[in-house]
């Protein structure tokens, strides 16, 4: 040992292998931030050979995004590439704890939407009713008498109120048949991959910078024992193989205590316990101001309801219950009509009233509403999820990177093996 160190040759491999291993974990975790979230779409070179090769790779290569089906070699990544994967998995694990579609639908407070459709309907449903009867039946309208069409529209809108009231309290019955969670997200999701990008930036902001760092604070130390492992095995391959190693476990080391372990554990004075974790109440507000504002919220469930898989049974639904309605809102006066128009012609105009009125429910689309009901939604989302245990909460991160964080700990041996074959070039054995 005292003949190393008055090697002039070791002296340096301790300054210099130390530095190399502490900027390349430092790059190792990094690029390998970079590679979770950029690019967002599959930017790459067409390889001859590779589409017929692609048939034959096994799964777990093929779902790499570095190679697509079509034979072209690049990279998009990880998360843009899995967000329909991430959007499930999110769903399963964390959003159906936090509530059901049900749930949220109640914190939107069905009455004040109501009142809120109401009061955008009623300016319009006088409207509705004159352009239908004179689409429908213009002369038997104009035949009609005017204290009879007068009394007709009063009473609707007099009834208004209490007609949009049992349709929402319909929603609420039934949107669980009517809204697909899932679905919706993931969706969601997929038409704006840039917002899972976003979430779990945003959510595990903390724990990335900590990624970053770690590879300096550990591949240093790691270094400086490689080191002496090189002075004993003085061999070409020692530095590739070692910074193939420190790669590997920097992140492997680094995932670990970010998400480990799952219950806090003291051991004597020391409390262990997962740095994500840790943050869960301020994780909790973060999560529950991206879900209110960005996925369930009134202007997408609005667009569920009238416009998704299930919108259909939607409109049949409410239809269905329009149509009473306008018979009670006309009330005294439907004889009269019923005897004007014909009870054939009153039908059929009754249902095209309802089919129009259907899309009064557009208004939960109105943004300024939206915004003030999502702060029901916030408070809710982050009472939930700060109620939850902690291997459910860790789930919210862990699951959507799990499957590929494999690919982090290769990209930091190859990295390693890199730094290792340059540092050969510069400073020999």
């Amino acid at each position: 040992m005292a003949s190393a160190w008055s090697d002039p040759r070791f002296l340096t491999h301790l300054i210099s292998v130390p530095l190399f291993t502490g900027v390349i974990g430092y790059i190792t975790n990094w690029t390998g931030v970079i590679m979770l979230f950029q690019p967002m779409r599959f930017h790459g070179i067409r390889i001859p050979g590779l589409r017929f090769l692609y048939s034959y790779l096994p799964r777990r290569v093929q779902v790499i995004p570095a190679i697509t089906h079509d034979g072209r070699f690049g990279w998009q990544g990880i998360i843009p590439s899995r967000v329909s994967k991430m959007a499930s998995i999110s769903v399963d694990k964390a959003l159906l704890k936090v509530g059901s579609i049900g749930d949220f639908y109640r914190e939107f407070e069905p009455d004040k939407i109501a009142d809120h459709i109401a009061a955008t309907a009623r300016g319009e449903i006088r409207g509705v009713v004159e352009r239908i009867m004179l689409r429908e039946h213009p002369q038997l309208w104009h035949d009609l008498p005017p204290v009879v069409k007068e009394a007709v529209h009063a009473r609707i809108e007099q009834r208004l109120p209490v007609i949009v009231r049992g349709l929402t309290d319909q929603l609420g019955e039934y949107i669980d048949q009517l809204i697909d969670a899932k679905l919706l997200v993931i969706r969601h999701f997929e038409e704006h991959p840039e917002l899972m990008n976003d979430m779990l930036r945003e959510v595990g902001r903390k724990e990335l910078r900590f990624m970053q760092n770690f590879g300096f604070y550990f591949g240093f130390p790691m270094g400086i024992g490689l080191v002496f492992v090189l002075d004993v095995l003085p061999y070409w391959w020692v530095l590739p193989l070692g910074g193939a190693v420190i790669g590997w476990v920097v992140n492997w080391i680094g995932i670990k205590l970010i998400f480990e372990p799952v219950f806090p554990r003291k051991i004597g004075p020391v409390l262990f316990h997962g740095l994500f974790l840790r943050r869960q109440p301020e994780v909790s507000d973060v999560l529950a101001g991206i879900i209110a504002d960005d996925i369930i919220n009134m202007k997408n469930i609005g667009d569920e309801l009238l416009h998704g898989p299930r919108s259909d049974r939607t409109r049949q639904m409410l239809e269905r219950s329009l149509r009473p309605a306008i018979d009670s809102a006309v009330g005294f006066a439907r004889s009269a009509v019923r005897v004007g128009m014909g009870t054939e012609r009153y039908d059929r105009i009754r249902d095209a009233v309802a089919s129009e009125a259907v899309e009064f429910a557009a208004a939960f689309g109105d943004a300024e509403f939206g915004r003030r009901q999502s702060t029901k939604i916030k408070r809710f989302v982050a009472r939930q999820l700060r109620q939850l245990r902690y291997d459910e909460f860790n789930e919210l991160l862990r699951s959507a990177i799990k499957q590929d964080e494999w690919l982090l700990f290769v990209h930091g041996g190859v990295l390693g093996i890199g730094a290792g074959l340059i540092h050969l070039a510069i400073f020999g054995v």
